[in-house]
């Protein structure tokens, strides 16, 4: 029994520190809520084309976690959406869980 307590509090930690110091108190299901509410994969699907998964490119012009964050507030800004700085970075920390992995 402590053996499956020990495996499970150290993938519990492995996975909190896949995240970026920026992202680490990041509310995720705000995050993935804000994403959903405020309809961004369509957005990303006008610009892109396609499901709008093309916009995210870990290896592109976006490359570190503040400026994923940046490109985040870009949007809320461009768009008016009003976002707090915390749930832009929540969104931004759930494209990164999903999309690009920065560690």
């Amino acid at each position: 029994m402590s053996l499956s307590v020990t495996l499970l509090l150290v993938m519990v930690t492995s996975l909190t520190q896949a995240q970026p110091a920026l992202f680490k108190d990041a509310d995720l299901k705000l995050g993935a809520e804000l994403i959903a509410q405020n309809n961004c994969d369509t957005c990303h699907q006008k610009r892109v084309g396609g499901n709008g998964n093309a916009i995210y490119k870990p290896q592109g012009r976006i490359n570190t976690p503040g400026f994923l964050r940046g490109m985040v507030e870009q949007c809320n800004t461009e768009l008016n959406l009003g976002f707090f700085p915390e749930e832009v970075t929540a969104i931004a920390a759930v494209l990164n869980r999903d999309h690009y992995k920065f560690k």
